[in-house]
This record gives C-alpha cells, structure tokens and sequence, in this order.
C-alpha cells in the first residue's frame, strides 16, 4: 500500500511539475508574440501618420492635431453657436480618401445629421464637430482608428484608411 501512495505521489509530481514547465513555455510563447504585435502596430501607426502629414504637406494646408490624432483647420470661420455635447448637428459634407477619391457626399438638398456624443458616426467626426461654431466650414484628416479601423466600412472604405472630410455646419438643434 505505501509502495502504491509512493507512485501515485510520484506520477502526482512529475504531471504537476510539467504542467508547470508547460504553463510558463505558453507564458513565453504569448508574451513573445505580443511584444512581436505591438511592435507591428507601432509600425503601422507610424506608416500612417507620416501618410497624412505627407498628404497635408503635399496640399499645403494649415492643420493641427489633436491628442486622440485628429487633423483639423476652419478655413472658414461662421459666427453661429458652437457645438456642444447632445446638440444635433446638420451638416453638409464630402468624405474623401488621402488619396483625393470621393468617398461619400451628403445630398445638397438633404443634409446629414447626428446628436453629438450619441456615437453612430466616426469618433473623430464626433470630436472635430465639437470644435465648430454654425457656419463654420473645415476639414478634418481622420486616422484610421478614429474613423472605420481596422475592417473599413465594408463598402468604400478599405481596411486601414485615413479619410477627410469636408464639411460645413450648417445647423446646431
């Protein structure tokens, strides 16, 4: 019987003792694979920031950048309210690529509209609108992770793209 409770300990220890060496070799393994990711992401981060200040370069346009990475510039300046948090902004716009292809275009008879801090639109369309008053006519160069990421759209839009939108504040509801 002790000769018994000997191996069983034994047979015990060994799987213990390789499940442990098996546990920290994966610990590894996925540590080394995501230091490997965020070294690509960094890259591409970069790739694409240097894209849009190439594209803003080449344009010859007087941006600035947010923190979150957005560009902006009011090349037009209206005297009406500015935007805030839960007003509807109507606005007319044309969504292009860096690459100068339109994109999308709201109807000259038909703005578009959303509530400000509602979500449903880009985040950086969210957060250039916030920097309007009525009137006002700008341009905003998105980065990819703050307009369709990773996927795109699905329809237009590839995966990974930059897009500026031109736009003008036409109301505040």
């Amino acid at each position: 019987m002790r000769i018994k409770s000997i191996f069983y300990l034994t047979i015990l220890f060994l799987i213990a003792v390789s499940c442990k060496q098996s546990t920290e070799e994966s610990r590894d393994i996925t540590n080394n694979l995501e230091e490997q990711l965020i070294a690509a992401n960094q890259i591409l981060i970069e790739t694409e920031k240097q894209e849009i200040i190439d594209f803003i370069e080449r344009n010859q346009w007087n941006m600035r950048e947010t923190g979150s990475g957005l560009y902006y510039m009011i090349y037009e300046n209206g005297n009406g309210k500015k935007a805030e948090l839960n007003d509807i902004a109507v606005f007319h716009f044309s969504l292009y690529l860096l690459t100068g292809d339109l994109i999308y275009s709201s109807d000259s008879l038909e703005p578009s509209q959303f509530r400000i801090g509602r979500g449903g639109v880009e985040s950086g369309l969210e957060e250039g609108m916030r920097l309007l008053r009525v009137g006002d006519k700008a341009r905003f160069i998105l980065p990819s992770h703050l307009a369709f990421g990773l996927p795109g759209d699905g329809l237009k839009i590839p995966q990974r793209a930059s897009i500026v939108y031109d736009i003008e504040l036409i109301e505040l509801k």
